[in-house]
């Protein structure tokens, strides 16, 4: 019997080696995925934003934002807008979100606008409510005549009418309309839908309505819910962004914020560097020495890729100082954004401050929340940012190390 060769024998076990290492990549490849779970699909559009005013009487109305097309941001009042903005169309559906969590249901029955902004007014249906059910028609009940002699009814055969029916009325002639018709709206076929729903054919609808005497009814701003609101008819399923706070976490995280909010502000408020003197330092070394005050704190915390690391957005306003040494500014207010690092210390990612006589340099920003804009599955900030002519909407991405702007709109 002849004896294996060496050669031949570390061939073999080669190709056992290679056989079972092309068999577990796979299988490991297939592991990671099913513990880090499948990447969302991305929205190629066309995706609106909306900003849905939801009014104590019941009423909703409905204020356009962006529109995104292939990671384009565009705005929405002013696309494919003819006649009417593509996203205000009629029928146009919207879902509200808060932090993420679907609200309820918007729907677009009446475009307009309102001090030359484009709008729309619609019905709401918040989540979880039932859809109201229309009137059924009113049809005559039918008497039976108990006098008249018994009939039995074959199955399939139809009843024979009788004798002494009454001749049924004329049918009145249609009224001929003073006005003519309005021919309908041209309809481009080459145009891309957002989410529709169903058309209700007994509705009217004017081409544009003036929203001006509404705008002006409509004036108790405190008691109006704002929350932001998507039209996408293939976009990625919703999730929360929400991060989730174990017990004294967020007072942790409120104490850090405010230390950082003091000492950006003092940055801020620093005069430009000059030649050290001993009373410019005993002067510095006063300024240091005041502790900064903040009324009216609000401190939102995200989750916005769904990773479990928290973005923190804090806004306040400066308590005037009680040293009369210093003179107070008027409303004065800061906006911060930032993020733990490994270590647990924040890095400032944004931060601004502005008062009432400096709002065309600094507008003020106010947080409208977090919301996934652009349809790939993660959150970003909605601000409203008011300018001294106006205000405007704008979304930022919240990157490693600062704020990204993917859309500014300007008043």
């Amino acid at each position: 019997m002849e004896a294996s060769s060496p050669n031949r024998n570390w061939l073999y076990r080669t190709g056992i080696l290679a056989v079972t290492l092309l068999v577990s990549i796979p299988m490991a490849a297939q592991g990671t995925i099913a513990q880090y779970g499948r990447r969302s699909s991305v929205s190629k559009g066309p995706r609106a934003l909306g900003i849905i005013q939801l009014f104590p009487n019941g009423k909703a109305h409905l204020i356009p934002v962006a529109i995104t097309v292939d990671g384009k941001f565009f705005d929405a009042s002013s696309y494919k807008g003819s006649p009417v903005p593509m996203a205000l169309d009629f029928g146009v559906v919207y879902e509200g979100f808060r932090t993420g969590v679907s609200q309820g249901v918007f729907t677009i029955t009446q475009p307009g606008q309102a001090g030359h902004v484009w709008m729309a007014e619609g019905t709401w249906l918040a989540a979880g409510a039932k859809a109201p059910q229309k009137g059924m028609k009113y049809e005559t009940p039918k008497i039976e005549d108990k006098d008249a002699p018994p009939r039995l009814q074959r199955g399939g055969a139809k009843p024979a009418d009788p004798a002494d029916k009454p001749a049924p009325p004329p049918a009145p002639k249609p009224q001929e309309s003073a006005k003519s018709a309005e021919p309908p709206p041209f309809e481009d076929p080459n145009r891309p839908i957002l989410r529709r729903g169903k058309p209700d054919p007994a509705a009217r609808h004017e081409l544009v309505k003036n929203f001006d005497e509404e705008a002006k009814a409509n004036k108790d701003v405190l008691n109006i819910q704002i929350f932001p609101a998507i039209s996408d008819a293939a976009g990625p399923d919703a999730r929360p962004f929400n991060f989730d706070l174990r017990g004294g976490e967020e007072a942790g995280y409120r104490a850090k914020m405010l230390e950082l909010a003091s000492a950006e502000l003092a940055k801020a408020n620093a005069a430009p560097p000059e030649i050290p003197t001993a009373k410019s330092r005993k002067t510095a070394n006063a300024r240091k020495a005041v502790p900064t005050s903040f009324d009216d704190v609000h401190l939102r915390i995200f989750d916005l890729s769904n990773s479990n690391d928290p973005v923190l957005i804090l806004s306040a306003k400066v308590r005037p100082p009680a040293n009369p040494n210093i003179a107070p500014v008027d409303g004065e207010e800061i906006t911060l954004v930032a993020r733990p690092n490994l270590d647990g210390d924040l890095r400032r990612l944004f931060f601004a401050k502005t008062d009432a006589h400096h709002l065309e340099v600094t507008p003020r920003m106010e947080l409208i929340d977090a919301v996934d804009a652009d349809g790939d599955g993660r959150g970003e900030l909605l601000f409203r940012r008011t300018f001294d002519t106006g205000s405007a909407y704008a979304i930022y991405r919240a990157t490693a190390d600062r704020l990204w702007p993917l859309y500014e709109a300007t008043p």
